[in-house]
């Protein structure tokens, strides 16, 4: 069994108003100093074998497929 990790983030640039939602509200509840808040997405995923090559391939495909919308989103990948 392999566990992974994919980690997606806006590439810079693109607008995220979620993350200036979430500075907002957190300069709001007192924390002073908080900039450039980012949102992003992770999956946490065990996949079945042991061939961490072919593993990597196929997240690989997965963030390129459906997980990441890569024309705004990166993504990077960890195996545990």
């Amino acid at each position: 069994m392999i566990k992974a990790r994919v980690t997606v983030t806006l590439k810079n640039g693109v607008l995220d108003p979620q993350g200036k939602a979430i500075e907002g509200a957190l300069s709001g509840l007192g924390f002073e100093g908080v900039g450039h808040v980012r949102q992003g997405k992770v999956f946490d995923l065990e996949l079945e074998g042991s061939d961490t090559a072919k593993a990597e391939a196929d997240l690989k495909a997965m963030c390129e497929k459906l997980l990441a919308n890569t024309v705004i989103e990166n993504y990077t990948i960890s195996i545990a």
